[in-house]
């Protein structure tokens, strides 16, 4: 099973960006604006548009407010097993770390998928930086 983790530091408070990440049906407005071009919600599942045409359903694990960890799972597609996890990490009063982990078959998706995290890195921490009170 290929393993895509990646990782960035935040200069914003852990509880504003965990706001944000949790909010499952609005991700593409709070955190991925740019990597998402779209999300329609459907029968609890979200149906998101990425910015090369790909389009995933995605369907919430577990959202866990005390450990600010966020599973989702997607489900059809080309991969026979994709499971994602976003953690935020607090680092003091006004910084976190986010980190994003998809596990997922087959391996020979790793390099595109891994490629896709690398393009939404920037612009998530853009966005989430910028929504500073």
């Amino acid at each position: 099973m290929a393993t895509n983790r990646r990782e960035v530091q935040l200069d914003a408070p852990a509880a504003q960006v965990w706001d944000a990440v949790r909010d499952f049906s609005r991700v593409h407005v709070r955190v991925a604006p740019g990597f998402l071009i779209k999300n329609e919600m459907d029968q609890g599942d979200r149906v998101l548009t990425f910015y090369n045409g790909v389009v995933a359903r995605e369907r919430l694990v577990t959202s866990d407010d005390e450990r600010m960890r966020l599973a989702y799972t997607a489900v059809g597609g080309r991969t026979t097993h994709h499971n994602g996890v976003i953690e935020i990490l607090p680092d003091g009063a006004a910084k976190c770390r986010l980190v994003w982990t998809i596990d997922l078959l087959p391996n020979e998706l790793a390099a595109a998928i891994g490629g896709m995290m690398d393009y939404a890195m920037p612009l998530i921490g853009k966005t989430l930086e910028s929504r500073r009170a």
